[in-house]
């Protein structure tokens, strides 16, 4: 099998498991509290994470960062896992699963939108309207089509899902700048996220005996949305020629995971949800290829 295409299975492999996350995310919610579910898929993730920085002889890295790594490790793991599940699991909780995943993908469109202020980046003509496609089609997705009513079905649930793209746009622009492997960044920002997520639960719902259909989900969730999946992605985008080759394929999960929600939560899809991603995907998609026709800056972020 060529190098381009052992990328190509990796990407698919992730974008694959990505895109059951969103019915996982509303199916464990049954049997588990949000913030009982995200101790313990993070303490999944983080044990997963250590196995791998283990067999890949990566663990000693970790002893040669410098004390302002973990400060930005620590940093980063507030914002994700912990403000970013925290925000997000709320979300499923109070809207369709449809409704929760598909606003979270406006993040690449907040990223476009804090890397102005943060990084210093321009932004053109082109840049500017796809964004607001993006953003009609957040308003068609949370009114669910009752557009010119404005009248929202959960503004809460609404809220929680677009703050917790904020929190994953912030997460991504300050892991820009870092050089630190990229195993050895993620298994501290959950190893601190974990301490962050824990004192939130001790100091709310407190421990309690879960469901084991709950620690299943949670089991699920720390492996194939926290864990495995980053790494399969990684490994996708280091045997990739191009990023862009297998950049792009991650738009099909929003798609796929429409799929997963009507068969495995048994959630009817809206005809605004499959319009609005659309919007979404599309504005996105747009944006990132807006530097090749606006003359005023170079692209914007590379997502």
């Amino acid at each position: 099998m060529k190098q381009q295409q052992k990328a190509y299975l990796f990407a698919l492999s992730a974008i694959l498991l990505w895109s059951t996350v969103g019915s996982a995310f509303k199916i464990s919610l049954r049997y588990i509290s949000f913030i009982e579910l995200l101790f313990y898929a993070a303490f999944v993730s983080s044990i997963t994470l250590f196995i791998v920085l283990v067999f890949s002889k990566k663990l000693p890295l970790i002893l040669k960062l410098k004390p302002a790594n973990f400060l930005r490790a620590a940093l980063l793991g507030f914002l994700n896992p912990f403000l970013y599940y925290v925000f997000l699991l709320q979300a499923y909780n109070l809207l369709l699963a449809q409704e929760a995943g598909t606003l979270n993908y406006i993040w690449p469109v907040v990223l476009v939108l804090l890397s102005i202020p943060l990084l210093k980046q321009k932004i053109g003509w082109l840049s500017l309207s796809a964004i607001l496609i993006s953003f009609l089609g957040t308003v068609i997705i949370g009114t669910q089509g009752h557009l010119f009513s404005l009248k929202f079905g959960n503004v809460t649930g609404v809220g929680l899902a677009v703050g917790s793209a904020i929190f994953w746009a912030l997460f991504w622009i300050f892991n820009v700048k870092d050089k630190t492997d990229a195993v050895v960044k993620l298994f501290l920002n959950f190893v601190f996220g974990l301490i962050f997520i824990t004192i939130f639960l001790l100091f709310t719902a407190g421990f309690s005996a879960p469901s084991m259909l709950g620690l299943a989900g949670a089991a699920y969730l720390g492996l194939f949305e926290m864990g495995i999946t980053y790494i399969l992605w990684l490994t996708a985008l280091k045997l990739s020629l191009t990023t862009a080759k297998v950049s792009n394929l991650v738009y099909l999960s929003p798609f796929i995971s429409l799929f997963f929600i009507r068969f495995a939560v048994g959630e009817t899809i809206l005809i605004s949800t499959v319009l609005g991603l659309m919007m979404i995907v599309g504005g996105i998609l747009i944006q990132q290829y807006a530097g090749r026709f606006d003359k005023r800056k170079p692209p914007i972020l590379s997502l």
